[in-house]
């Protein structure tokens, strides 16, 4: 159905405005206020095995503030010097099938979906942040019924890593003592729910207003940031996931049971030259040695899509939305990403 593909994103000439759509085009690197706009540009084009998806709700991950800044400087040699090579940021999605390729057999138009576009690039084929997009079937999932769409999309890359750093990297289990920095964010409010779900003793580290949300979602003890700093006390812990790494990962190991798993999970500020690239060195370096350094991958399969929609569909976990802006409102979307103060999710709807 779909003629060859091409980049979506980059403005041309269009007379059938059923042909174009709203999107928030990255005109350069910067601050989100300067650099997003919302335009009308040329809908993507799918191709035999690729779905065209009408959005209805994505979500604001740290791809896309450091593909928006460009910061750390060095991940530009990946998505683009001057600019990013494709216009359009966001890979989480929920919506609906508008239509689909020729060899895809397991979805139809109407279908209502959630999933990624994430392939383990900073600059996938299409964005999120816009009315359209397309990405491979195998990327997505049926939505459950009782799922809002703006659930589904705040569920994506914050959900699935959040997963896989507790059940597979992790290994949680029962009786297992858990630290997560940063447990007020996006990973960290689903990390919380999963580790206590896998019956972990779980100990959450975040800022003095967001105590009681990370409280709420099970967390045994929690640990004010501004009052006490966990890698100086006396407990220990068999899995510390750190969101946040604002101590050098050498003093966050000591708080490490004897074998325990330190998952660094962090980038840094975004205002610093190299952000947190130095520090997430020095922790990969911690592992040469006696250290169990694990990284957490990205993983938007349909089997972990699926087994995320199943704690999703029973209650037992469920999606901590800060805001939702509308697609106009995308560059305050990702400044209010970039302030690192969110509790949870930032969600963006068409």
């Amino acid at each position: 159905m779909g003629p060859p593909t091409r980049s979506e994103g980059r403005p041309e000439p269009a007379t059938d405005r059923a042909e174009t759509m709203n999107a928030v085009l990255q005109i350069a690197y910067g601050a989100p206020e300067r650099v997003l706009t919302l335009a009308r540009t040329p809908r993507p084009r799918y191709a035999a095995d690729e779905v065209l998806i009408r959005v209805r709700a994505s979500s604001v991950n740290t791809p896309d503030w450091i593909t928006v800044t460009g910061i750390p400087y060095v991940l530009r040699l990946r998505s683009g010097l001057r600019k990013p090579a494709t216009a359009v940021r966001g890979t989480d999605v929920a919506g609906v099938v508008e239509a689909v390729g020729a060899d895809v057999t397991d979805l139809r138009p109407g279908d209502q979906v959630f999933g990624s576009l994430w392939s383990g690039s900073l600059t996938p084929k299409a964005g999120a942040f816009a009315e359209y997009t397309v990405t491979r079937p195998d990327t997505l999932l049926r939505k459950p019924a009782g799922l809002s769409f703006e659930d589904a999309a705040a569920s994506v890359m914050s959900g699935l890593t959040a997963l896989a750093a507790m059940r597979d990297v992790g290994e949680v289990g029962e009786g297992a003592r858990v630290l997560i920095n940063g447990a007020s964010g996006g990973v960290g409010t689903f990390a919380v729910q999963i580790a206590e779900l896998l019956g972990a003793e779980v100990t959450g580290v975040c800022g003095h207003r967001n105590l009681e949300l990370v409280r709420s979602l099970g967390a045994h003890h929690v640990i004010d940031y501004a009052e006490e700093d966990f890698t100086r006390g006396g407990r220990r812990f068999d899995v510390i996931l750190d969101n946040v790494l604002n101590h050098p990962p050498s003093r966050t190991v000591r708080a490490l049971t004897p074998g325990g798993r330190f998952l660094p999970n962090s980038v840094g500020d975004a205002g610093r030259l190299l952000a947190g690239l130095p520090r997430i060195a020095r922790a990969q370096l911690l592992g040469l040695g006696s250290t169990d350094v694990r990284s957490v991958p990205i993983k938007a399969d349909r089997a972990s899509l699926g087994d995320l929609a199943a704690l999703l569909e029973s209650g037992e976990v469920k999606a901590v939305i800060d805001k939702v802006y509308p697609l106009a409102e995308t560059p305050a979307a990702v400044a209010h990403m970039l302030s690192h103060r969110a509790r949870g999710n930032i969600v963006i709807t068409m």
